[in-house]
């Protein structure tokens, strides 16, 4: 019989990149169909959810700056992409009969709610899967930031990082063949090795705050749910363990 869920409330971070499957850019209606039968089965356990939806499978702000575009307006862009993937995430999720809420840190009322922290709570009290979109409002931050930010704002038990690979390795395993997993790190050290499961802000917030990452492979089946009921897959942030 499976474990029952580890965790009562969680936090979901999703990159736009995994949206897009093996597109060049955009959005891959078969992959935003798994990732929300994944969500689904994770609701279904009664687990209150929330996610954090990125905008790189449409523009990326930094990438943009690179290409001559003012740093603050692709930031802007990037976040109105954010919006169009939770557009997206919600219309699957609904079409599987789960209640969502998209909230955006930037005023879009037309299409979705403004974020305000206590609604966000009460929408997860009231068992509907909740998407944070537009980042943290404020162009320079990532919408890693903006998973730590919120997650630690709607008092979230773990933040789950879904990634493209197993977990935290020692280096980029697709560059490096030598690469091994860490199966649980420090949040000292991830920053001091600069193991770029996060960035720096994010994973500064998660240890002032206490608050545990678990990094794992979001295109095996499955893992979404294995990661909620406490199974040893991927890896974990978190603080140093201490002898009683």
């Amino acid at each position: 019989m499976p474990a029952p869920p580890a965790y009562r409330r969680i936090l979901l971070k999703l990159s736009g990149e995994a949206l897009m499957g093996d597109l060049p850019f955009g959005i891959d209606e078969s992959v935003v169909a798994a990732v929300a039968d994944e969500i689904a089965s994770v609701h279904a356990l009664g687990v209150e959810l929330a996610v954090v939806i990125g905008g790189g499978n449409i523009i990326r702000g930094l990438a943009a700056s690179h290409r001559g575009l003012d740093r603050a307006t692709g930031d802007y862009m990037g976040m109105l992409a954010t919006v169009i993937n939770a557009l997206a995430l919600q219309d699957a999720l609904e079409k599987r009969s789960v209640a969502t809420r998209v909230q955006t840190a930037i005023e879009i009322r037309a299409v979705a709610e403004t974020f305000i922290r206590r609604r966000a709570i009460r929408h997860l009290e009231k068992g509907r899967v909740v998407i944070f979109a537009a980042g943290t409002g404020n162009p320079f931050f990532t919408t890693d930031s903006a998973a730590a930010l919120r997650a630690n704002e709607i008092h979230a038990q773990i933040l789950l990082k879904g990634t493209r690979v197993e977990g935290v390795f020692t280096a980029d395993p697709r560059r490096d063949s030598a690469a091994t997993l860490l199966r649980e790190v420090t949040y000292q050290e991830v920053l001091e090795r600069n193991l770029r499961v996060m960035d720096a802000a994010a994973i500064s917030l998660c240890r002032e705050n206490g608050l545990p990452i678990a990094v794992f492979d979001m295109t095996v089946p499955g893992n979404i749910e294995r990661v909620v009921r406490g199974e040893p897959v991927g890896s974990i942030v978190r603080a140093p363990r201490t002898d009683a």
